[in-house]
């Protein structure tokens, strides 16, 4: 789909994969895009961007309360001390996404941060954030990349760090869901938090009306 901000049912325009649902709304209108910090919080964003390879971003959300107490909050100090009993609590939990590869990789993962220093993720994933100067706003989902050079140059760290799972197009869609880059559309109601219509952060239901759609957070 290539086509441009879309009127909700408040009459606001969105983002056309933000009116797919009201899951995806309430995400768009108060997450997507906005400045994430702290490692664990990261970390979170990191595993869940992992688990969406594949499939669409509604499974995670929809199941994303369910993998938070599957793997303790994303703590990565607790996640790095799971054993393999909870690596088979894991396999056997209909709740998250029960790929060996994905769940290994988590894992894999917390072991290596929990031996980072602290801020040590969060600054080295900032590290990689766009002049925003540099980046017009976009006007259609057309204009939206899938990857970027930063993207590509940061899973390329992640994967050098022993960081498991984080290709260019993975560590892209959490560049986009982290704030590093604003990718709302320019006429869309959220971009840059909304401030520049003097919008505040709320969720207003869709009414279960689908918008156009189809182009949905990777």
């Amino acid at each position: 789909m290539s086509g441009g901000a879309l009127p909700a049912p408040d009459g606001e325009p969105r983002c056309p994969w933000g009116l797919a649902t009201d899951d995806y709304l309430a995400y768009h209108d108060t997450e997507w895009g906005r400045a994430v910090h702290g490692d664990d919080a990261l970390f979170e964003r990191l595993s869940l961007e992992a688990f969406q390879s594949g499939l669409s971003w509604l499974t995670i959300l929809r199941r994303r309360e369910t993998f938070r107490t599957a793997f303790e909050g994303f703590r990565i100090q607790a996640v790095a001390a799971f054993t393999d009993a909870d690596r088979e609590r894991l396999l056997a939990d209909p709740g998250i996404i029960r790929n060996k590869a994905k769940v290994d990789a988590t894992l894999a993962n917390a072991e290596v941060l929990a031996g980072w220093a602290a801020g040590e993720l969060d600054e080295l994933i900032w590290s990689y954030a766009p002049d925003s100067a540099t980046r017009p706003a976009p006007r259609t989902l057309a204009d939206v990349p899938a990857v970027t050079p930063e993207s590509t140059a940061l899973a390329k760290e992640l994967k050098k760090r022993s960081i498991r799972f984080v290709g260019p197009t993975t560590a892209y869609a959490l560049m986009q869901a982290c704030g590093l880059v604003d990718d709302h559309l320019a006429d869309c109601v959220a971009r840059g938090g909304g401030r520049a219509r003097g919008w505040p952060v709320r969720f207003r239901r869709a009414g279960g009306t689908p918008g156009a759609g189809g182009y949905l957070p990777r």
